[in-house]
């Protein structure tokens, strides 16, 4: 574990280095944009910096004082194994290569605090020589940010004892913070962490999405209809435009935004489908700008990604959601909490079957389901606050002792 900031550059405006290794979709970059948001408002001297694998973090936009460095991209194959996603290198060249653009960057940069989204050695272990920089140098306040839900305990378990993480996290993080609740789920439970390592836990709460006014939303009324990145959206998709087909009554029409990780070929069949619907259904590739789309609906029908969950909870949303259930459980587990605690209801495989009925009914009961505020938390939606709490907790009692 490393010991506290002995910051070299005390007086200057605080710099908060933010990592996520994004391999597949858009919820570590979009998680990492709204922590540095969030960062940024709350101290209008900081700057943050986004080290990102995602292969279209150039089609967002970042808040002032915010900016990324794209890494090579990566993408998994079928098989489970990796590859290159454009450059012409084999795995361990672009995974070495990735390893020493983060410590150059670091180098460079020279972080106050850094944010490690979700994998404590980082892809394939890029992280470890940047850790061990850190940990010499004593500069930088070192944070490993989760989601609420990472897998089932045995599996995570397995998984990371594979990747060395547990003694990873042990060794090098002074925090981690759990960007949810634990009365919701514990993401660490089945993880052989310390007693010392598990005191260093921090339960933020979920991580609201507020990034300024929303612009004017399509005509309404209608449905949300967001498979978040879309890499893994197709059985959803064609779910929905089933129950629209079968059911020519069925309303409000809906808003399909595919996602910008839908292949191509799915996309022109779907394409040719929502056209027959004369109007029933619209859509769109790709959204930046999803809080507008969220803002406007009716209701939502969605898979279970953290990032989908926060806006839906963060709109106060009527929601359905489809958890994926491979090759993870992780929204599987993220919908069945959260169905048990009254804030979505879940369409599920076993009980429900995801056939075109069991949709139409599921878009039929929408507006009789509370919205999740009816059964929120205290603390529920607190994470921004909290996490940028930490960070001024973190940085002033720095300060305090290099003035003391």
């Amino acid at each position: 574990m490393s010991l506290g900031i002995k910051n070299k550059n005390h007086g200057r405006a605080p710099r908060i280095l933010l990592y996520s290794h994004d391999t597949f979709g858009l919820g570590h970059l979009r998680r990492s944009r709204a922590l540095a948001a969030a960062i940024t408002q709350a101290d209008q001297r900081a700057s943050a910096l986004i080290l990102t694998g995602s292969p279209i973090a150039g089609r967002f936009t970042f808040p002032r004082r915010v900016d990324h460095v794209r890494l090579p991209g990566v993408t998994k194959r079928a098989d489970g194994s990796y590859a290159s996603q454009t450059i012409g290198m084999g795995i361990d060249d672009v995974t070495e290569l990735r390893s020493s653009l983060i410590q150059t960057s670091v180098e460079q940069f020279e972080p106050d605090v850094l944010i490690v989204d979700k994998e404590p050695t980082g892809f394939r272990g890029e992280l470890l020589p940047t850790l061990e920089h850190l940990e010499r140098a004593r500069t930088t306040k070192l944070i490993l940010g989760l989601r609420d839900v990472l897998d089932e305990p045995e599996v995570l378990a397995t998984e990371w004892n594979r990747k060395d993480a547990i003694s990873a996290t042990e060794r090098f993080y002074d925090e981690i913070w759990v960007y949810g609740l634990r009365s919701v789920y514990d993401p660490t439970q089945g993880l052989p962490l310390s007693p010392a390592t598990q005191q260093r836990i921090h339960w933020t709460g979920y991580l609201r999405r507020d990034l300024g006014p929303v612009g004017d939303p399509p005509e309404q009324p209608y449905i949300l209809i967001t498979p978040g990145g879309g890499g893994d959206g197709k059985a959803m998709v064609n779910l929905v435009l089933s129950a629209y087909e079968k059911d020519p009554d069925l309303s409000p029409r809906a808003v399909l935004v595919y996602g910008p990780f839908l292949s191509g070929e799915l996309r022109e069949d779907f394409e040719t489908r929502v056209a027959a619907l004369d109007g029933r259904v619209t859509a769109v590739g790709f959204e930046s700008q999803i809080e507008t789309l969220f803002a406007g609906a009716a209701g939502v029908v969605c898979m279970g990604g953290y990032n989908t969950f926060c806006e839906v909870l963060s709109f106060d949303k009527r929601a359905v959601i489809v958890p994926r259930t491979t090759p993870r459980l992780e929204q599987w587990i993220r919908a069945s909490r959260a169905e048990d605690l009254g804030l979505v209801r879940m369409l599920d495989e076993n009980r429900d079957g995801l056939t075109a009925d069991a949709m139409i009914r599921a878009i039929r009961n929408l507006p009789h389901q509370p919205v999740p505020s009816q059964a929120i938390r205290a603390g529920l939606l607190d994470g921004l606050g909290y996490v940028t709490h930490r960070i001024n907790t973190l940085l002033g009692a720095e300060q305090e002792r290099a003035t003391g």
